[in-house]
């Protein structure tokens, strides 16, 4: 089997996922456009190049639909001769784009891939394609389903993580987020996002709030307490079936929560010929890749067993990894992620995360990728894990060599 290689990685900066958001105005389409536009002038590609475009996107419906994929290739300067796939796996749907083109590639099935993701969430809201999974009363009885943030306040509560911890986290979120962009650690990534004039819309992440201390975190109210105890009642069906917690401790709120925000990444994935070819030079070689299944009530600790299975089918251990990028879809998410394995913070997403700079669901894990390689090299280090959670009850995760 062949190696795959990750040539290039790129992304938008982050706007706000709200109609004053600076990206609002920005479609899905285009920004997926600037994206295969942007790769495409940094990499010289010309022609059928590429055997496709796998495009990660979780809310598949109005601006979003239709193969978003096929329709961002059209709208942009690639050949027309290359298709589009669009995929969606929740949260993990732009690495599990790059993990697909990967495999394709070890597998013989073309030389050279675009993968990534995109989501305006200002645009098209989350949950605003009616999933069966939350509104079908069928499914989400016998799965007993809960939304993501009683999720969280479950991982909080059954692994004893208290409202400092998820705070302190999510304070040096923060930190670390404006550290980096202080630093311009991201300056060779982030692809500004122009008008059709080529004046700027969008240069940085725009959802930091690097001001945040644990003053201003204690202020805010649990966001999922009423949603709970009152509204629903979806405690009371967490309870069923984790009768040994007795309570929900919620803990969870905006401030220590992934951002809601518009964005996307793109990574090119390559064999070693497909480099050679076209005179590029690889970055660092998919070692493995790894998806799960787990409990869609608790839902949110699929980093801990993807990060198992694919430690396992790369015959590594947990001390092996150098870097680790854990998608900060809420605090408990990472602290617990760190307590299953016993790393330590100075190797987990050392830049900041989805609290900080937001969570564009159908991009992020492509996103984290990026941000991985970057600063493995930066740091000049060989071995990093990307891993995040997902809806439903599902992870995923990505271990990158450098070359």
């Amino acid at each position: 089997m062949r190696d795959a290689y990750i040539y290039d990685a790129i992304r938008s900066p982050r706007g706000k996922g709200r109609t004053d958001g600076s990206l609002n105005e920005v479609t899905p389409v285009k920004l997926s456009a600037d994206m295969l536009n942007a790769l495409k002038a940094r990499n010289g590609i010309e022609g059928h190049a590429v055997e496709d475009v796998i495009w990660g996107n979780a809310t598949q419906v109005k601006e979003q639909g239709g193969c978003l994929a096929r329709t961002a290739v059209l709208a942009s300067e690639l050949d027309e001769r290359i298709p589009g796939l669009s995929i969606n796996r929740f949260c993990a749907s732009g690495m599990e784009a790059v993990n697909l083109a990967a495999n394709q590639v070890k597998g013989g099935a073309g030389e050279g891939y675009i993968a990534g993701g995109v989501e305006c969430m200002s645009r098209v809201p989350m949950g605003s394609d009616g999933a069966a999974i939350a509104v079908d009363p069928t499914v989400a009885m016998t799965s007993y389903f809960v939304p993501q943030g009683i999720s969280a306040d479950i991982i909080a509560t059954q692994y004893g993580f208290s409202r400092d911890d998820v705070d302190l986290y999510a304070v040096e979120s923060q930190k670390r987020a404006a550290a980096a962009w202080a630093d311009e650690r991201f300056a060779g990534s982030v692809v500004p996002i122009r008008d059709r004039n080529g004046l700027m819309i969008l240069g940085t992440d725009e959802y930091m709030r690097p001001g945040t201390d644990m003053q201003a975190l204690g202020a805010l109210k649990p966001a999922f307490k009423e949603q709970g105890e009152v509204m629903p009642g979806f405690d009371a069906v967490a309870l069923m079936k984790y009768p040994h917690l007795e309570a929900i401790d919620h803990v969870h709120h905006a401030g220590n929560s992934s951002g809601i925000v518009d964005g996307a990444a793109a990574l090119l994935i390559g064999s070693k010929e497909f480099g050679e070819v076209h005179g590029l030079k690889p970055r660092a070689r998919i070692r493995a890749t790894a998806k799960v299944g787990t409990d869609p009530t608790i839902m949110l600790t699929g980093p801990v067993p993807a990060t198992e299975r694919i430690l396992r089918s790369s015959r590594m251990e947990i001390g092996d990894i150098d870097l680790f990028e854990v998608n900060e879809a809420f605090s408990a998410v990472v602290l617990r992620f760190m307590q299953a394995f016993g790393v330590s913070h100075d190797k987990v997403n050392v830049n900041g995360g989805a609290i900080a700079m937001g969570h564009p669901l159908g991009a992020s894990g492509a996103i984290i990728l990026g941000i991985l390689l970057d600063e493995m090299e930066r740091r000049d280090l060989s071995t990093g894990l990307a891993t995040l959670c997902v809806a439903s009850g599902m992870g995923a995760a990505t271990i990158v060599e450098r070359v």
